[in-house]
């Protein structure tokens, strides 16, 4: 079964293709990995996905519901969950707190973002932050913890939504090597009922994380398949690796 599929979608800015007719489909429980040079319109890709920017043209499918004219909000209850590659936190406030906040945008209930939340909320937190072996800071504020750490607060926001389809927008970013062996190994760690959709900008810290591997170049995609027939196609190794 498809988790997720796109056909022709298309995006422009100032009349210069971000986007020109990407389709590609993505099966439920794969992990695929979306790379490319600086400027290729994978960002963007994922902003057209979440509904943060409308297409132009073409559809996006999430388990064969079209879901291109929905609201965000609406993906997201559809099971859409996502991070992005600058990292929006409330810095003033605990790890939990952050959390729970991913939370309220799924709940029916009326509560202030900016109050107490109902006690169940950060116990989901807490257990949120577990999985990702950052439950003995979830009292600290995000102020004071570590870069990493801040990522991974991140994806436990995330996966506080219980998303069918994550997207991860270059999570091993601004990592030291101790950082992006912890991140690496709690995406390799989500179960395969979810589908898990990676953005990186460094090949090869991601190509073992990835069944199938798509390359943009221009709003393109270029190569598409396996690790193996990705780095072995000259294509992308023209754009990507420079030689």
């Amino acid at each position: 079964m498809e988790a997720l599929r796109i056909q022709n979608l298309k995006k422009a800015f100032g009349g210069l293709p971000a986007i020109a007719d990407v389709s590609l489909a993505v099966e439920a429980g794969e992990r695929r990995l979306i790379i490319g040079p600086n400027g290729a319109g994978k960002t963007t890709l994922f902003n057209l996905l979440t509904g943060d920017l409308p297409r132009d043209a073409g559809s996006i499918e999430l388990f064969g519901a079209e879901v291109s004219r929905l609201a965000t909000h609406s993906r997201v209850h559809m099971g859409l969950a996502r991070t992005y590659q600058i990292i929006t936190l409330f810095p003033k406030d605990t790890l939990e707190h952050n959390v729970a906040l991913s939370l309220l945008g799924l709940s029916r209930s009326r509560w202030s973002m900016f109050g107490r939340l109902p006690q169940h909320f950060y116990a989901e937190a807490g257990a949120v932050l577990a999985r990702v072996g950052l439950e003995a800071a979830a009292k600290r504020p995000i102020a004071e913890v570590a870069y990493g750490e801040k990522r991974r607060v991140e994806i436990a926001m995330a996966l506080a939504q219980k998303p069918r389809v994550l997207l991860l927008d270059e999570p091993l970013a601004g990592l030291s090597r101790e950082e992006r062996a912890q991140v690496k190994g709690l995406i390799a760690g989500i179960p395969r009922e979810t589908t898990v959709v990676m953005i990186e900008h460094d090949m090869d810290t991601a190509l073992d994380l990835a069944d199938r591997i798509t390359v943009l170049h221009y709003g393109r995609v270029i190569v598409e398949g396996t690790r193996a027939e990705v780095v072995a196609d000259p294509k992308t190794r023209e754009v990507y690796l420079g030689h």
